[in-house]
């Protein structure tokens, strides 16, 4: 919020509507560690904001460094233009922070796609084995789902989220009389003061007041729960895969890390807890952000205010999900030995659909899915669904006719269809892509700060 009113008073300056020190004087005090948020947010239940008391404060303080700029303090400008273009400042920095980190869960997947691009495993749907797969492209998919988010965080920095001005009600009249009482000439001076506070902020310049036209807020919140999403879907899938009996991934060790209070053996996934923990709370939050679109007049009671919260959540939960995803993706271990026992337990009938496939062009599609599934069912007899599969079709006299060696069809690792090439494509998307994201944000000790 000092921020804004230092850009604003900047450029209002530099129309010659305010004195040239008023900004440094705002900047000054609010630099100070005398703006007590504690105090105001108690103060701004009297005005159902905050930023009533901020203003009240924070020219109290600048008449104390600079008395003869006060009176300019938050000259033309209205509540909700300094809080909805604070929360933009504070939501432009946490998608920057978000996709570094995006960034980092991109890279990290997109290695340990090519690592295992060829790693046979068993595909899962329904909980239960399918055909076979190779890990390279289960978490090719999980990439792709990085790639997607990283990609809508990056679209929304580069379109820039705007700033708030619109005055009392959205027609900038207060801002149009002080540019008029300082004598500034030319057409709509007030539009070309928004443009300055916008560049002075690196905000993008709005076309008109947005203060009952929320796209801004539901935006952020489609882009920030469609990346909780993603993240969610990792999460999951780690969370499934590094269970005891299946034990095919592991989360990067450290000291301390998944212990639990009562039971020594263990070490509980903790990181893809916490992504999963963030997913599932970040729909709930985005659905109070979207209902408060719902806004009557040219400013609301109530749906404005009701997005503070959960706005500060949604970025929260989705920056620290990233964060942790990246710490994630980054030591994920991977057992191939797992992966191959998993894939070997259910036997020849992984891959039953071949065969079924191979058999319809003589039997027909239907006929061939049955006596497959009735070889498959029958090797749980101790046979193999191929052996089964023999019987059945020399006692109908099909097999002959089929023209089939089924020995040929058993090997689940010539059944892998584009598997191969669709994971290596996954990993060069994503590889081209960090090539054309780049983006200065400052030191590492204070992007951690950030967070």
């Amino acid at each position: 919020m000092v921020e804004f009113e230092a850009a604003l008073a900047t450029a209002q300056a530099t129309l010659g509507a305010v004195p040239a020190g008023t900004a440094a004087a705002i900047r000054t005090a609010g630099a100070g560690g005398l703006l007590d948020p504690v105090d105001l947010a108690r103060r701004g239940r009297e005005a159902a904001n905050p930023v009533v008391a901020f203003v009240e404060r924070l020219t109290d303080l600048v008449g104390e460094i600079a008395p003869d700029v006060a009176d300019h303090v938050h000259a033309g400008c209205t509540s909700q233009d300094v809080l909805d273009s604070a929360a933009m400042l504070i939501a432009s920095r946490a998608l920057v922070l978000l996709s570094e980190d995006l960034g980092r869960v991109r890279t990290a997947l997109a290695d340990l796609v090519r690592e295992h691009r060829s790693t046979l495993a068993a595909a899962r749907t329904l909980t239960q084995h399918a055909v076979p797969t190779t890990f390279g492209l289960k978490a090719a998919t999980w990439l792709t789902l990085m790639s997607d988010a990283h990609d809508r965080v990056e679209a929304l920095l580069t379109r820039g989220l705007p700033l708030s001005m619109g005055g009392a009600a959205g027609t900038l009249s207060a801002y149009h009389d002080h540019l008029r009482m300082a004598d500034v000439r030319g057409a709509h001076p007030e539009l070309r003061l928004t443009e300055l506070v916008a560049s002075e902020l690196g905000l993008a310049a709005p076309a008109m007041s947005w203060h009952t036209t929320r796209t801004p807020i539901a935006d952020l919140a489609a882009v920030l729960t469609f990346t909780g999403g993603a993240l969610g879907k990792f999460a999951a899938d780690v969370l499934l895969l590094s269970r005891t009996e299946i034990a095919e991934v592991a989360e990067p060790a450290a000291v301390g890390r998944g212990h639990s209070s009562a039971m020594p053996q263990k070490r509980n996934p903790v990181l893809s807890t916490l992504v999963a923990t963030a997913a599932r709370q970040l729909p709930a939050y985005a659905l109070v952000l979207n209902q408060a679109m719902v806004a009557e007049d040219e400013r609301p009671a109530g749906a404005w205010h009701a997005e503070w919260h959960p706005l500060r959540e949604c970025l929260r939960l989705a920056a620290g999900a990233a964060y942790t995803a990246a710490e994630l993706a980054e030591g994920l271990a991977v057992s191939v030995e797992r992966v191959s026992a998993n894939a070997a337990l259910t036997g020849d009938a992984l891959i039953a659909e071949r065969l079924a496939v191979a058999l319809s062009a003589k039997l027909g599609r239907k006929r061939a899915k049955e006596v497959v599934a009735r070889a498959v069912r029958t090797s749980r007899t101790g046979i193999s669904p191929a052996e089964a599969l023999e019987r059945d079709l020399m006692k109908t006299g099909h097999l002959d006719e089929t023209s089939v060696r089924l020995g040929e069809l058993l090997d689940p690792a010539d059944y892998l269809g584009a598997a191969v090439p669709l994971a290596d494509g996954a990993a060069y998307r994503a590889g081209q892509a960090a090539q054309h994201t780049v983006r200065a944000t400052g030191s590492e000790k204070k992007n951690d700060d950030q967070r």
